[in-house]
This record gives structure tokens, C-alpha cells and sequence, in this order.
């Protein structure tokens, strides 16, 4: 019975939450907000780490609030990583040089999409 209850409390022990030493609390340097109640609202805060992150928001046509915002967020090698974006009826919107792009199709591909393009026209 001992035993039993020697391995409870050490699985216990092992499942609570690790101390990491490495991990700690990163302050807010500054923190503005502003909620009207109806879609329009504003924050812009920034840490001390440099992470800045600001948004504001407006009544949508369905209810929603449509949201332009953005952050930014310093690199551990150096150098800041940036996104804007947009969030409303169409879905959230992303900018930034950071988001992976498709290469552009060849010149061939394209001269085939507009072959097939006027021949549908034609029909």
C-alpha cells in the first residue's frame, strides 16, 4: 500500500508544472485601451521585450467588429519581424514580407491560362 501511494504522489509531482529557470514574467511597458461597447475599440500595447501589438476596431456590416491592426516582434538574432492586417467580412488578411509566397507562375503557364481563357470566350 505504501508503494501505491509512494508512486501516486511521485506521478503527481512529475504531471504538475515544470519549473523552467529560463522562463520569465515579461512586463508591459504600456497599455491603452478604449472599448465603446459597440464595435469600436482601440489597444495598443507594448513590452518590455519590444513586442508591440496595437488594433483598432470598428462596427462591421454584420455585426462584427472590422479590425485593422498589427505587431511587431523582435528576432532573437537581431531585427524586427512586422505583420499588418485585416480582419472583417472577408476573412482575416494578413500583410507582411514574413508570410511565404507562391513563386510566380512562368511565362508559358500564364500564356496557357490566357489560350484557355479566350477559347472558353469563344465557346
Amino acid at each position: 500500500m505504501r508503494l501505491v501511494i509512494l508512486i501516486s504522489l511521485a506521478a503527481v509531482a512529475l504531471a504538475g508544472p515544470q519549473y523552467r529557470p529560463d522562463y520569465r514574467h515579461i512586463g508591459i511597458v504600456s497599455d491603452t485601451r478604449e472599448d465603446h461597447g459597440d464595435g469600436r475599440f482601440r489597444y495598443h500595447f507594448i513590452t518590455e521585450h519590444g513586442i508591440n501589438a496595437h488594433a483598432t476596431g470598428t462596427p462591421g456590416s454584420r455585426g462584427q467588429s472590422n479590425i485593422q491592426g498589427g505587431f511587431s516582434f523582435p528576432f532573437p538574432e537581431g531585427g524586427t519581424g512586422e505583420v499588418n492586417y485585416e480582419a472583417d467580412e472577408l476573412g482575416y488578411r494578413p500583410q507582411s514580407p514574413l508570410i511565404p509566397t507562391p513563386h510566380p507562375l512562368p511565362a508559358h503557364a500564364i500564356e496557357q491560362i490566357r489560350f484557355a481563357e479566350d477559347q472558353r470566350r469563344r465557346g
